[in-house]
């Protein structure tokens, strides 16, 4: 007997009903679903929240595998219109990996959504807590494919879109955040780590451990710990906007919201805006050191003073910290002095003596003292990198009343400068041009600050100093920490093993003159005292970070803020002489990287130190 249509129609029903995959199956236990590029059908999930460009469901079969996401995007603009949070429901649709570059990780979703039915409404929606249970993000690991160094060099060996390793949510961040993609979390005692971008993209940790965290309630990154237990809130999901003003160690109201991958990094969308409850102290305290006005107490400070000109807005408020924060260091490393007519490009001006002039102008006018200063321009429009016309170049500004350069021969930007050893047995070594730029035609600088060495004699002090103000190539070309290349490209830092190289071998020469010589190297080094090119430097020249020396609590070690990590991108190296010298001394001043974004002077603090140079 030929079977009714009916029955055929239910019995496909059910056939489709057996071969249903669970939410889990689809996800799977890896990075890229096993399913991706397939057709599924009656993929049956409670609605846990709706986005403008589709839902989020949760498995109502979960597996009880802590690696396999028991939710999933669907993704689909008109998908929303007809169900609602709480609505349990079924739908056909593709399996998609999405990403918006290639360097990003995938997002697993379900595209091209159909046959949306719901079976049933009104259920309630429980968050996941995150930090409760097993539930605890890894606080130092990213993935098992950085092989345990997530600045290991080479860069880029391996990419988790092509390798898929099976996750391991309790050992490595990624993972953690992977295995919760499309859940509905709650973050309880959430706390700002970073200050937000101008989207209000803020970095937080919630209720759980975490490692490196500072005074100012940031995570501070160390050796082979760069803080995956991050987790950065987006853009909230009714449409409101997150505030731009929070600041590091700002609590806030408990967020509940959707893990998903933006921009490169896995991030909550929370339901709503984030809310702060608890501000933090706005306080900071000026530096502990003070020049004693001898060669026994020496300060010297370094500060990159951010794209400054003489019309720049901040000019008062960086003389501001100058001289009442940093006590007005008898001498003062700066970076990032832009030229005399600032980012006008094409004009030919590339001296900054009128920007220099401006600010010791300003400093006086807060009270600090008459600064002398000195630079060397760039030998010709935009060869040293930076803001196109702006011609950044390093400087000094120094207490002529308290020191002065010794044997001063002024070098123009095309000039390098040699150590010279003295005349005549115990003459200490000068500078062929003093001061002088390093190598400036070296293609380790190319489109990059040339090193501007000095050689100083302080009032009383029987022998001279030196000094080298540097400012290393940027990380630009890198790739998120959350990316898909690993380990991350630290973009540069090929470059700045070359310019260690070339720095560290003109002080290894002022030491092999004069082994008991005072070297200070001071300024922007772009990269952190744990790799490749911060210890090709130490190996050559046999320096000494003073935060190292100083013994500087490894979570206060920092001068920047970048995505979920405070980090030291600025440095003062000193050599043995100085570094075995108990009158030593030196303290970092976040003045900046804390901050609400209204109140950031420049992207780096200021780091301030104590000497005693008398020879």
């Amino acid at each position: 007997m030929k079977p009714s249509p009916a029955l055929v129609s239910a019995f496909a029903s059910l056939q489709s009903l057996a071969a249903a995959l669970t939410i889990a199956e689809i996800n799977g236990n890896k990075f890229i679903s096993p399913y991706s590029g397939q057709t599924v059908t009656n993929v049956t999930g409670l609605l846990i929240a709706k986005g403008p460009s589709g839902v989020w469901i949760r498995s109502t079969t979960p597996d009880n595998d802590r690696a396999t996401s028991e939710a999933i995007y669907v993704f689909g603009s008109s998908v929303g219109s007809t169900v609602a949070v709480g609505d349990i429901i079924s739908l056909d649709g593709k399996v998609s990996e999405y990403r918006s570059a290639n360097t990003y990780l995938y997002l697993t979703e379900i595209t091209s959504p159909q046959n949306v039915q719901v079976l049933s409404s009104g259920n309630t929606v429980t968050p996941l807590v995150i930090g409760a249970g097993d539930l605890k993000p890894p606080a130092v690991q990213y993935t098992a494919l950085d092989g345990g160094d997530i600045y290991a060099v080479p860069n880029g060996v391996a990419n988790i879109s092509a390798v898929n390793p099976v996750l391991e949510p309790t050992k490595y961040g990624l993972d953690f955040w992977e295995s919760l993609s499309g859940e509905l979390v709650t973050i309880k005692k959430p706390a700002v780590t970073k200050q937000p971008n101008s989207y209000g993209d803020t970095w937080v940790v919630g209720d759980w451990a975490t490692t490196g965290r500072n005074a100012h309630g940031g995570l501070t990154m160390s050796d082979k710990d760069s803080n995956p237990e991050t987790i950065i809130i987006g853009s909230p999901l009714d449409g409101t906007k997150n505030p731009t003003n929070s600041k590091m160690g700002d609590q806030l109201e408990e967020i509940t919201g959707i893990v998903t991958q933006t921009f490169g990094f896995y991030a909550v969308l929370p339901l709503t805006k984030v809310k702060v409850t608890t501000p933090a102290s706005a306080a900071v305290a000026p530096s502990s050191l003070k020049s004693k006005g001898n060669c026994k107490g020496v300060t010297v400070g370094s500060y990159n003073v951010e794209n400054l000109a003489p019309t720049s807005a901040h000019m008062s408020k960086v003389a501001n910290h100058v001289v009442n924060y940093m006590n007005s260091p008898d001498l003062l490393f700066i970076q990032e002095v832009q030229d005399n007519s600032g980012p006008t490009d094409g004009d030919n001006v590339v001296s900054a003596n009128a920007t220099l002039a401006a600010l010791t102008a300003a400093i006086k006018t807060a009270g600090g003292p008459a600064y002398a200063s000195v630079e060397v321009a760039p030998a010709s429009p935009n060869v040293d990198g930076g803001q196109p016309g702006g011609n950044i170049r390093q400087a000094y500004l120094y207490r002529s009343d308290l020191i002065s350069l010794y044997k001063p021969n002024q070098g123009t930007g095309s000039d390098r400068t040699t150590v010279v050893p003295g005349a005549k047995r115990g003459d200490p070594p000068y500078l062929s041009f003093n001061p002088g730029r390093i190598e400036p035609a070296s293609p380790a600088w190319q489109a990059s600050r040339k090193p501007l060495a000095a050689a100083w004699v302080f009032k009383g002090a029987s022998k001279p100093f030196y000094t080298v103000n540097v400012h290393f190539t940027s990380k630009g070309g890198g790739t998120s920490l959350h990316g898909d290349v690993r380990p991350p490209l630290n973009g540069g830092v090929e470059q700045r093993t070359l310019q260690a190289n070339v720095t560290g071998s003109f002080i290894a020469g002022i030491l092999a003159a004069d082994s008991k010589a005072a070297v200070i190297a001071a300024g922007d080094f772009n990269e952190f005292e744990f790799v490749k090119p911060i210890k090709t430097f130490k190996e050559i020249t046999k320096m000494k970070d003073l935060d190292v020396v100083v013994k500087t609590p490894l979570s206060e070690r920092y001068t920047y803020a970048f995505d979920m990590n405070s980090q030291a991108l600025d440095h003062m190296m000193v050599s043995p002489s100085i570094a075995c010298n108990v009158a030593t001394k030196f303290e970092h001043l976040h003045l900046n990287s804390w901050a609400a974004y209204a109140d950031v002077v420049s992207d780096h603090d200021p780091s301030l130190a104590q000497f005693n140079l008398c020879g």
